[in-house]
């Protein structure tokens, strides 16, 4: 199955796997940045995508940023529907207290996963059907 893009600039980078095999497909910036501690940028890639039907792009962190940055995505993982065909934009959060992070472009800034998706209807109802776990949220399975 293809995953078709289109360059909006001339900074696009065409996403690649850095390994084969790996889930993701690494977004490259195109457009450099300076994020201040506590800041967060919308980061351009350069990029529309054509999400096949049935499926659904997510945009995820980078661990090395994450390790070494402290960069994380505001609204981790970032969801691109089939029917948009908009610019992909990273919205990079600098968590480091002191360090500003500055991005150039071809940096690697993010990955995109892509899944299959199952479309469910809504249905209210009196009651759900009884589970194992129940109403067992936040920390109920313990440390």
């Amino acid at each position: 199955m293809e995953l078709r893009f289109r360059t909006l600039s001339e900074a696009a980078t065409i996403p690649s796997r850095a390994h084969e095999g790996d889930a993701g497909l690494d977004l490259h910036s195109a457009q450099s940045a300076h994020i201040g501690p506590g800041e967060r940028w919308q980061i351009s890639t350069g990029l529309a995508v054509e999400i096949p039907e049935g499926h659904a792009g997510l945009v995820m962190p980078r661990s090395g940023l994450a390790l070494r940055y402290g960069i994380s995505l505001v609204n981790a993982p970032g969801l691109i529907d089939a029917g948009y065909r908009g610019e992909v934009g990273v919205l990079l959060l600098n968590n480091d207290p002191a360090e500003v992070f500055r991005v150039e472009p071809g940096d690697r800034i993010a990955q995109l996963v892509v899944v299959p998706i199952t479309s469910l209807e809504p249905v209210l109802v009196d009651e759900l059907a009884e589970s194992a776990r129940g109403e067992g949220g936040f920390g109920s399975s313990g440390r």
